[in-house]
């Protein structure tokens, strides 16, 4: 049975579509089906896959256009067992499109039913709290926030956990939290490990115990249409992504029990 995660933050450059692309590919490197869907109309998931800007329709924005699922759309990679549904600059226009649409809170929901030969499927959001958001949390059975190890993080954190929870409310009553990601971490300063020890006091086993580094072959990787797995293995940011791959998988299996 697929599971659907959102990789949600309305917080710019929090490394959420890092996450989606590492995590999945992890996931695909253990023999895993996954796809992910690019919602971020600046289509960062499907460049830093190496689709190419023309080969990206039908995109996401096309499928919401016609509230179905257009299976040419699914895209195959450079990973094996890893496809993806592409975004463009046309998915800027679907916020306000949405607004007109009845159910319009359920598209994705709509579209993401037909699909059925994937183990999970990756949404990666926009960095904003609209009906793209909204729409992708609708349609998930968890969502895994990335958090940055900065001043601002927590802050940020409340306003993304009210809107999960009127979601829950209104909208996916089964929506739960998979994970919070800490990323960005550097080790050596003082103030990224007093936010790590706050998250985890907030928080407690919902962060995950694996934190992702600042890692100099992760920001170059999407620059190669690579994810940092394959553009270099050992780096300490790959590793920890496997790490992460782990835990999602561990969480799985108790969930299962």
């Amino acid at each position: 049975m697929k599971k659907i995660i959102s990789i949600s933050n309305q917080k710019g450059g929090v490394g959420k579509t890092t996450t989606t692309i590492n995590l999945a590919t992890s996931l695909a490197a253990i023999k895993k089906s996954v796809l992910i869907v690019d919602a971020d109309p600046q289509g960062n998931a499907s460049t830093g896959l190496g689709i190419s800007y023309n080969d990206r329709k039908p995109s996401i924005y096309e499928m919401i256009h016609k509230k179905k699922l257009l299976t040419e759309g699914i895209k195959e990679t450079l990973i094996p067992g890893l496809k993806i549904i592409g975004a463009n600059t046309d998915l800027a226009g679907a916020e306000l499109e949405l607004t007109s649409f009845e159910d319009r809170e359920f598209v994705f929901k709509s579209i993401f039913a037909d699909i059925n030969n994937f183990d999970f499927i990756f949404i990666d959001c926009p960095p904003s709290l609209g009906l793209l958001t909204i729409n992708s949390l609708v349609a998930s059975h968890t969502t895994l926030i990335p958090l940055q190890s900065e001043f601002f993080a927590l802050e940020g954190l409340s306003a993304l956990m009210q809107t999960i929870k009127l979601i829950k409310q209104n909208f996916n009553k089964d929506l739960r939290i998979e994970g919070i990601l800490l990323t960005m971490l550097d080790k050596r300063n003082s103030l990224s490990s007093l936010v790590e020890k706050d998250v985890r006091h907030h928080f407690g086993d919902q962060v995950y115990k694996t934190t992702i580094p600042r890692n100099v072959k992760i920001s170059e990787a999407p620059s190669h249409g690579k994810p940092a797995l394959i553009y270099d293995t050992h780096a300490a940011g790959s590793l920890a992504y496997i790490e992460l791959a782990k835990e999602v998988i561990l969480n799985q299996n108790k969930n299962n029990e």
